[in-house]
């Protein structure tokens, strides 16, 4: 069914697709190195950082808290941007809910996770220029697992490609690439490595300590990164 684009303003829309720490587990394979209180802590600082990054992007890009949980719980505990629920069902029909929302209400649409929080404001920049270009109607940032931190598109995205998809597999992005191939030419954004398990903190740090202006919540976070790197990974303990 054809979603119409009607009432589009000339900002795109970042979504940030989050969970709520108390309402839905988060980051569990991460929990099995830093315990359930330190995975909690690395995704509200991660999320934190990355809302800096959206936020330093305002008016050319318009952020959305895409909410996992409903109620007024997981509401309050995100402040700060419009909100927006995910929806029901697994994460390809979720990921089309937000997308086609938010291409329908602003014309251009961005969706990321809060585990890549070294992602720049250039970065973002850049996606949205990529949406400009009328050679390229999505762009995706693949991350170094396979999958991907980022997409964006300026077109409909019919809901077969979204739930065909194998989420959280090596073939992830690419299969999303060809999935995309009938519908448009794909743009690319750098990538990154973003966080699922311990392993990933190491080149996380190294990302975060390589910027070149860090935002306040970035630099919390790595230091937040250097004191689990010293204590709990290096020792093997956590709470």
């Amino acid at each position: 069914m054809a979603r119409a684009a009607q009432g589009k303003d000339m900002s795109a829309a970042l979504a940030i697709f989050v969970k709520t720490p108390g309402l839905s587990p988060v980051k569990t394979r991460l929990a099995a190195a830093l315990g359930t209180a330190g995975a909690t802590d690395f995704y509200r600082l991660a999320a934190a950082a990355t809302a800096e990054v959206a936020r330093s992007c305002q008016p050319a890009l318009v952020p959305y808290w895409a909410i996992a949980e409903s109620g007024p719980a997981a509401a309050d505990a995100w402040r700060g941007f419009v909100q927006l629920e995910q929806g029901e069902g697994d994460l390809g029909e979720r990921l089309d809910h937000v997308y086609a929302t938010l291409q329908a209400r602003h014309g251009q649409a961005l969706l990321i996770g809060a585990d890549a929080p070294q992602l720049t404001p250039a970065m973002l920049r850049a996606a949205r220029a990529a949406l400009d270009d009328p050679a390229t109607p999505f762009v995706l940032g693949g991350a170094s697992d396979g999958g991907f931190w980022l997409f964006g598109g300026r077109m409909p995205v019919p809901q077969a490609v979204w739930c065909s998809v194998r989420y959280s597999q090596a073939c992830t992005a690419s299969e999303l690439r060809t999935l995309l191939a009938a519908h448009g030419e794909v743009a690319n954004v750098p990538m990154l490595t973003d966080v699922d398990t311990a392993a990933s903190l190491p080149a996380l740090a190294s990302a975060l300590t390589a910027l070149a202006e860090p935002l306040p919540g970035q630099r919390a976070l790595l230091d937040w990164l250097h004191t689990t790197l010293d204590c709990t990974l290096l020792t093997g303990t956590h709470a």
